[in-house]
């Protein structure tokens, strides 16, 4: 197992255990098959496992799992305020508290703010006394580092890194995703503020690995060395040194066992460019059905009216590409998950955006697309569910 240094020093195995996505048996977690799971890449060097209040059963199960096998001590766990809940600082206490009563633990060693996407929504939690809440449990050690979990674009991203002083970041990055979302160039904008970047949907959800068009599978079947999909994209993102762990929802013990034999041997800078030029063929092959050319460069931000539209744009690629829910869950995302909506829907059709757009798309014609595509009854029934819990 390879091995990066988080903001202290400590040393974080670079594949880190994704735990939101374990087999089910008789629709609860399978205990046993999870525990061999954990066990196996313990023991095989990973020590960072990623969970979330609002992962069902997923706390519990850990806490449950490392206290059995008295490794606690020797592991990282990362799991998350869902702020989206959050009305007062009561809420804050009470939520926490329940999160280490299922984990089974006294302190956590990474905390995030779980999808905070934007300034206003962060502004609206130090309003309710968070960053006082925070200094007096990173003082207690209740908490040793904090960060966030991301969705949305690059500007935006930027933006979050600088409102506070972050341990850490975890971002939506890979191959495909290059270009979208806090994207390459968040990674860096991050890393040279001194933030390491833990790394989720590495494999997009298995898009990098199960739903590959035919033509993307031939392209990586002829490639040398010979590599599984998911071995590709995982040594992509290690091959840069600005990524510090990678979350891999792995669920069954063969999954462990070939992501730990890769991380054995991944290094950053290990990648030649014939390589990188084959997985660029890939995106290629995969973008070939893509709605809109966009590439999230972010030059048609901002938009006067709100618009996130490399975000868009990318849930509307995703709609048509991967799945329709795939692409309805980003959007909702990207456009709710935050103090003021970003949906196509404000569009007033300035043609502001257009005029700096390097790829010459017609931005205004594809947000009303994007906007009869994506903005459907789901869409607005998800949407009113979500500002229950981001709006007060």
């Amino acid at each position: 197992m390879q091995y990066r240094s988080d903001r202290y020093g400590n040393q974080l195995s670079i594949l880190g255990f994704g735990c939101m996505r374990f087999q089910q048996k008789l629709g609860k977690i399978d205990m046993e098959e999870a525990e061999r799971e954990i066990m196996e890449a313990f023991r095989s060097g990973v020590n960072y496992f990623d969970t979330a209040y609002i992962y069902p059963g997923s706390e519990a199960l850990i806490g449950e799992i490392f206290q059995r096998n008295g490794i606690r001590s020797q592991v990282k766990i990362a799991t998350k305020l869902p702020h989206y809940l959050i009305k007062s600082r009561a809420a804050m206490d009470k939520l926490f508290a329940e999160e280490l009563k299922r984990l089974r633990t006294d302190y956590v060693d990474y905390y995030l703010m779980h999808m905070l996407n934007d300034v206003d929504t962060w502004q609206r939690l130090r309003d309710l006394g968070i960053e006082d809440w925070l200094k007096e449990k990173k003082e207690s050690g209740a908490i040793r580092q904090v960060g966030f979990s991301y969705h949305g674009n690059t500007e935006a991203f930027c933006k979050l890194v600088d409102a506070y002083d972050w341990d850490f970041c975890q971002i939506q990055y890979n191959y495909l995703d290059e270009h979208s979302q806090a994207g390459r160039k968040g990674l860096q904008y991050a890393h040279c503020k001194g933030i390491p970047v833990i790394i989720m949907e590495p494999l997009r959800g298995g898009k990098l690995v199960n739903l590959l068009p035919d033509s993307a599978k031939r392209i990586i079947a002829d490639a040398k060395p010979k590599r599984s999909p998911a071995e590709w994209a995982l040594r992509w993102l290690w091959d840069q040194p600005e990524v510090t762990v990678v979350l891999s929802g792995m669920n069954t013990v063969e999954m462990v066992r070939e992501n730990v034999q890769t991380a054995s041997t991944a290094e950053a800078g290990q990648m030649d460019a014939a390589q990188k030029q084959m997985l660029a063929r890939v995106v290629d092959a995969i973008n070939a059905k893509m709605k809109v050319g966009c590439t999230g460069c972010g030059y048609c931000m901002p938009c006067p009216k709100g618009v996130d539209i490399p975000g868009t744009f990318a849930a509307l690629n995703r709609y048509h590409t991967e799945s329709k829910f795939a692409g309805l869950k980003e959007y909702v995302m990207c456009t709710t998950l935050r103090t003021n909506s970003a949906a196509a829907s404000n569009c007033i059709g300035c043609g502001k955006c257009e005029q700096h757009c390097p790829q010459g798309i017609e931005i205004r014609k594809m947000l009303r697309v994007a906007k009869k595509d994506l903005e459907n009854t789901v869409y607005h029934i998800g949407s009113r569910v979500m500002k229950r819990f981001t709006h007060f």
